[in-house]
């Protein structure tokens, strides 16, 4: 037994390698996220669960941004959960105790005061969409009527619209796809007849045309999120719907950003969230972007941080997955927001490494900061201050394209520097997919007490046999990693 076990302890680990090394071949393929014609007054967000929680602190802390308004299904007040997971799975989720919203009015009050959040004076004029099923075990009723008192002190009533009628559990409801409605399982999307995405998204926008119920005619793209984001649980890639007027930017767009639940992100349920809750329909045929944010695989059951599992400033501005999905929707709108200021000049690049480049360019007078762009894809979450730049997560024997923008102090962007192009130092990685057998006959793999592994990595790839098979990949003489090459 003792001799079978270090390679099934192996044999384990190479699934993580393998997903780790896919995740990344995943953020290499990523389209970059575009910029495009946004109209800033027609912003608005949405989510379900903990990405209800989440929209309503996006909506909240910053509402500069997100002033058109919010639609909310199973989720309750902002800072509900006062950086306690006993609050969270308590009061906020199970209502076991009141939840004191006059105390939440007051901290948010308080935190707009002192320019933790943006001024609450930009509520009044949102529209908001509040859901509860009846059916609802995970979060119940009470904690949602919380929430519609809880925007009554920002918000005038005749602008909130609260649907709780409706024989649903605990799920994003749509009139034609998912689990039956009384069903709590995942993908916790169920069909009950009744089209949720449209509906908020109607008391949000206004009157909008018909849904498209034909194929849809704009495109999908999934963009790296780590332009914008590094780790505190966030997927390396994100998605975003973009109809085709949008795309060719012969017109100005609104932009909605949808928030996944627990367990729903496309690490849990692949793309069915970011294609089958209704909302790229409406989309299509309004000229809305829907912006899909993703948690990563280290997020708490794939959650948005609302109750502080990962930064206790989880429900300001400066809570990193806040400020993050707020820096993808600032770049979304970049084509409309543009600042006259100069291209940087000189960008040159140094210091090859097999992944890594150092960039280099000359300062821009009246820059607040900077913002590269590798192969056209953002790469700085935050401005730089400096005019130098190590990009990194590169690969070996492989050119890229750079370029560099200022940015005034509001985020609007000039224009693009010259692009520069260089080469990582190494070989160019090879790969080959056959068999474990056929590997170690071509010395990329060898076998030991039944299992196989790779020459160099000694990463564990499985049974030596003819039936499984293994993508190697070469990155130097000897040395062979599981992985895939782009």
């Amino acid at each position: 037994m003792q001799k079978i076990a270090a390679p099934c302890r192996r044999a384990a680990g190479v699934l993580v390698s393998a997903w780790m090394l896919a995740g990344a071949a995943g953020a290499a393929l990523a389209t970059p996220l575009p910029e495009l014609r946004i109209d800033p007054a027609q912003i608005s967000v949405s989510g379900i669960s903990s990405g209800g929680y989440m929209a309503v602190q996006l909506h909240v802390a910053y509402s500069a941004t997100f002033k058109k308004g919010a639609g909310v299904v199973a989720a309750g007040p902002y800072n509900c959960a006062d950086g306690s997971v006993v609050y969270a799975t308590g009061r906020c989720m199970a209502h076991d105790t009141s939840i004191p919203v006059s105390s939440l009015v007051s901290t948010t009050q308080s935190w707009a005061t002192s320019g933790l959040i943006d001024p609450v004076s930009n509520l009044a004029g949102s529209r908001i969409y509040l859901f509860s099923g009846t059916l609802d075990s995970s979060v119940k009723t009470a904690v949602v009527d919380d929430l519609n008192s809880y925007y009554g002190a920002f918000v005038p009533a005749a602008n909130i619209l609260y649907k709780k009628d409706l024989a649903a559990e605990h799920a994003m409801v749509t009139d034609d796809y998912g689990s039956a409605c009384s069903v709590k399982a995942e993908p916790y999307v169920n069909d009950c007849n009744f089209d949720l995405a449209g509906a908020l998204l109607q008391q949000i926008h206004g009157p909008l045309n018909a849904r498209n119920a034909a194929a849809l005619g704009g495109s999908f793209i999934e963009f790296d999120q780590r332009g914008f984001v590094g780790g505190h649980a966030m997927a390396q890639t994100g998605w975003a719907y973009v109809p085709a007027a949008c795309a060719s930017g012969s017109t100005e767009c609104r932009l909605h950003v949808a928030l996944h639940g627990c367990k729903q992100n496309t690490a849990d349920m692949g793309e069915q969230f970011v294609r089958n809750t209704g909302y790229n329909r409406w989309a299509d045929t309004n000229n809305i972007v829907v912006l899909y944010p993703q948690t990563g695989v280290t997020a708490t059951n794939s959650c948005w941080d609302w109750w502080g599992y990962d930064s206790a400033d989880y429900a300001k501005k400066s809570g990193p997955q806040m400020a993050a999905v707020h820096a993808m929707v600032k770049h979304l709108a970049g084509g409309s927001a543009t600042a006259a200021l100069a291209a940087p000049g000189s960008l040159s690049t140094s210091n090859a490494t097999a992944s890594s480049m150092k960039l280099s360019w000359s300062a821009v007078p009246g820059a607040a900061g900077y913002v590269v762009y590798r192969n056209g894809g953002r790469r700085n979450a935050t401005p730089l201050t400096s005019t130098t730049y190590t990009d990194s997560d590169l690969v070996a024997g492989s050119s890229y394209s750079w370029s560099v923008k200022a940015v005034d102090a509001s985020g609007a962007r000039g224009a693009a520097s010259a692009t520069a192009t260089a080469s990582t130092t190494g070989m160019t990685p090879v790969c080959t997919t056959t068999d474990n057998y056929s590997h170690t006959l071509a010395a990329r793999a060898y076998a030991l007490y039944g299992f196989t592994y790779a020459y160099g990595s000694n990463q564990a790839m499985g049974l030596w046999n003819i039936y499984i098979t293994t993508t190697l990949k070469k990155t130097a003489s000897g040395y062979y990693q599981i992985g895939t090459c782009y």
